[in-house]
């Protein structure tokens, strides 16, 4: 496959997740990577800094800005948490349609993998911070955003591990977030 074959970012995280899940992430080096992605080291290098960058490069931050930016966005008496589930379902939709597979075989090489599952922690500290700060561009008190942005957390958690659960259907990750927050808003009722 020649180098300038366009998409070599899809390519390397496509094959990355191959030989991850074929070998293991710590027996899995950035020379096989490149090589099974048809592409130079080099070429690795320009759009990701190490083999841990594959999982959590720029969807991760994407997903906080689309979040934090809808959430900013929401029209003005939209009540905080559904500004929340309203920048998670944008989020989703733009970033992650149609990649339910990929998720799912990420979610699991990072469930196999402490060091791995030590960044996804830091990513999602990341993502709710964001949150909350959107929330508090919308006039939110300090703690409610953070009590709020914690919550939306937990609805992006609960609803993208359904989503990735081997067998998990095929309802969208948008629906599965309004989901989540139904059965948040159900438990905090009773």
């Amino acid at each position: 496959m020649p180098r300038w074959e366009p998409n070599a970012a899809g390519r390397l995280q496509e094959a990355a997740l191959d030989l991850f899940t074929q070998q293991g992430y710590g027996r899995t080096t950035v020379a096989e990577i490149a090589a099974r992605a048809g592409v130079t080291e080099r070429t690795f290098f320009n759009h990701f800094t190490n083999k841990r960058d594959v999982l959590f490069g720029p969807n991760s931050d994407l997903l906080m800005q689309i979040a934090a930016r809808e959430i900013a966005a929401s029209p003005a008496g939209t009540p905080p948490l559904e500004a929340v589930l309203h920048g998670l379902q944008i989020a989703a939709d733009e970033l992650f349609d149609g990649l339910q597979e990929p998720a799912t075989r990420r979610r699991e090489v990072i469930e196999a993998t402490p060091e791995l599952q030590e960044r996804e922690e830091s990513k999602r500290a990341a993502l709710a911070v964001a949150m909350a700060d959107a929330l508090r561009e919308r006039g939110l008190d300090e703690e409610s955003a953070r009590l709020t942005a914690g919550a939306g957390l937990l609805v992006q958690q609960t609803a993208e591990r359904r989503w990735t659960e081997p067998g998990g259907g095929s309802a969208s990750l948008r629906h599965l977030l309004a989901e989540a927050l139904a059965s948040l808003r159900k438990a905090i009722n009773t």
